[in-house]
């Protein structure tokens, strides 16, 4: 199909469940023919709209969609200032619109342009939460029951809660928990899940940056005997150093990279082989085209892919991170959020979970579509979720 090119750019801001969505309609001079990607960014989504709409769209207008390289780099540097959340997220957005008009236009799957696949399904983890090990341990037989064979384990959260805390006067507000309590809470955890449930099943945990570096060492060596399929965010991107010696003091597998913008956050961690899984949110490092070649570094390193998908992830990422899940020979799992009703109904065509295997819609692009009458009925609210605003008993504002 000659001379298309871009007609128009939307930003199409929904919250579904409560969780602000940011998506990207990419529309085209083909009548019918249109793109989505996802931005979301559900703590800043305003700003990646401005970015969108101020910036983006009149850089778009006229060109030609099927350059998705040429246009992801000029983008890129055209702010002159790169590589952070907000203008990562906005091209994230338009670059997985670009890839997905590129699959309508071919008439295949974005992972057949890929490469095709390796896997016919993406191996996904859930999160069983509760508020002691007994309660975990019923929500992980849940999910086993359903033929899921990785699980991600906390009590009560990102470090814990309910705990007591010795405090100063007239704490300010947050959302409080007690490191040193959540500590030790966690190899107790283990040691009742693994009992229970024996070895047959993969038990994954989130420190979430909870801890400080040298507690984060000390948690990795203590969870070894119950062998992790991998213990996540141990450290937080501002202390990458400390890989090596928790890389030197543990065989607990990591994961890393949720929180990740910037190229030079991962390749050292990559190159010298500190962690075991990326984990990179792929909107906020700017989309498809960044991911593939991420995952191709971590080939060369031995680095499994573990891509972020919580439910700020909107349907229209998640069913980017299978695409590139199928596609990728150092896949290693898929975080899942379960896609209710309500999100199907607002995102039709979105991918199917069956016996822990998530598998992308066969049609031609990302596969997955958006009814905007229905995302318009789901508002974004412009409120910070309480979790980031964690202080530890003393009321120190500490990473979420």
């Amino acid at each position: 199909m000659a001379n298309v090119t871009i007609r128009d750019v939307k930003t199409i801001l929904t919250a579904p469940e409560g969780i602000n969505l940011v998506v990207v309609k990419i529309e085209t001079s083909e009548p019918g023919l249109y793109g989505l990607g996802c931005a979301t960014f559900t703590q800043r989504y305003l700003a990646v709209a401005t970015a969108i709409e101020e910036y983006l769209k009149p850089f778009l207008i006229g060109k030609d969609p099927q350059r998705i390289e040429d246009i992801w780099q000029t983008a890129m540097v055209s702010s002159y200032w790169r590589n952070g959340p907000v203008l990562n997220n906005a091209l994230s957005g338009v670059d997985m619109a670009l890839w997905d008009i590129k699959g309508k236009l071919a008439g295949l799957p974005v992972y057949q342009l890929l490469g095709g696949k390796c896997r016919e399904g993406a191996a996904i983890y859930r999160h069983a939460d509760g508020r002691d090990e007994r309660e975990v341990e019923e929500n992980v037989r849940k999910y086993m029951e359903q033929g899921i064979h990785y699980i991600r384990c906390q009590m009560g959260g990102y470090g814990g809660r309910d705990h007591k805390l010795h405090q100063p006067e007239q704490p300010l507000p947050g959302a409080y928990f007690d490191p040193k309590a959540y500590m030790r809470s966690v190899p107790r955890l283990f040691a009742h899940i693994r009992g229970a449930v024996g070895e047959e099943v993969e038990l994954l945990h989130d420190i979430h940056e909870r801890l400080v570096p040298i507690e984060a060492v000390r948690l990795a060596r203590e969870l070894e005997p119950y062998r992790l399929f991998f213990l996540e965010d141990p450290l937080a991107p501002e202390q990458l150093d400390w890989f090596e010696t928790l890389r030197a003091q543990t065989a607990t597998p990591i994961a890393m990279g949720e929180l990740f913008t910037h190229p030079r956050e991962w390749t050292p961690l990559i190159a010298n082989r500190l962690i075991d899984f990326i984990r990179c949110h792929i909107s906020a490092i700017g989309g498809l085209t960044p991911a593939k070649k991420l995952a191709s570094l971590c080939e060369a390193f031995s680095v499994r892919t573990a891509w972020h998908g919580p439910g700020d992830v909107s349907p229209v990422g998640h069913a980017a991170n299978l695409h590139l899940d199928v596609s990728s020979i150092n896949f290693g799992v898929q975080e899942w959020y379960g896609l209710t009703d309500r999100i199907r109904e607002v995102f039709p065509g979105c991918p199917e979970l069956r016996n822990g295997y998530a598998y992308v819609n066969e049609a031609p692009g990302l596969g997955i579509d958006i009814d905007e009458k229905k995302a318009a009925e789901y508002p974004c609210d412009n409120r910070l979720p309480a979790w980031t605003l964690a202080r530890t008993p003393d009321g120190t504002s500490v990473r979420p």
